[in-house]
């Protein structure tokens, strides 16, 4: 349970920092591009190489305080930052088919399963 209580504290800090931060964006550059969601994951990608790269590395990061940061708030964050931490993990690993398979699976299936999601809507 306590676990499940860092994880939602925070999402809910990553949630708001997405909305603050892409409302920023939206502010400054205008809304001719989606520069708020590609500013969020393009931090997200970011922080979360930085941080689990020294809280597996230079620094002893305690389970609960990498659950919070790494699931609960970078997870709320952006999740594309954890589809760019994974697939960088298989490029390191030399298992470039995977790495391959992976954007190309999430990004042709994330589009199919939207454009469903569109028609399905429109149905009703």
């Amino acid at each position: 349970m306590e676990k499940l209580l860092v994880i939602g504290l925070g999402g809910f800090l990553g949630a708001v920092l997405r909305y603050e931060i892409s409302g920023l964006a939206h502010r400054v550059w205008g809304a001719q591009f989606p520069f708020g969601t590609l500013a969020v994951n393009l931090l997200g990608c970011f922080v979360l190489g930085l941080f689990m790269t020294l809280a597996e590395g230079r620094f002893l990061v305690s389970p609960q305080w990498r659950t919070f940061i790494g699931i609960g708030l970078l997870g709320a964050f952006t999740t594309f930052s954890t589809f760019s931490f994974e697939t960088m993990a298989l490029l390191q690993e030399s298992l470039y088919l995977k790495a391959i398979l992976n954007i190309s699976l999430s990004l042709f299936f994330g589009l199919v399963a939207m454009w469903l999601g569109i028609m399905t809507a429109k149905i009703f």
